[in-house]
């Protein structure tokens, strides 16, 4: 895959995972896709994930399930 930044070849896509807003607001959202370049170092979501994202978050109830999750704080 080629970097949409420096325009080399070996870009690789993985999934991440996002935490979006807090508290009662939280939301996560899993396998989301995500370009990393091992040449430049940047690592960045296609307008198309981006807008999907943008979806999931207006539409949250329809696609969210509630989990319990854990929260330790860094000390």
């Amino acid at each position: 895959m080629i970097c949409d930044v420096c325009g080399k070849e070996g870009a690789r896509l993985r999934k991440v995972t996002v935490a979006y807003g807090k508290r009662k607001d939280l939301l996560v959202i899993e396998n989301i896709p995500k370009i990393s370049c091992p040449n430049c170092g940047e690592s960045y979501f296609t307008a198309q994930t981006l807008h999907e994202i943008e979806r999931i978050k207006l539409h949250r109830k329809s696609f969210a399930k509630q989990r319990p999750v854990e929260v330790a704080p860094f000390v």
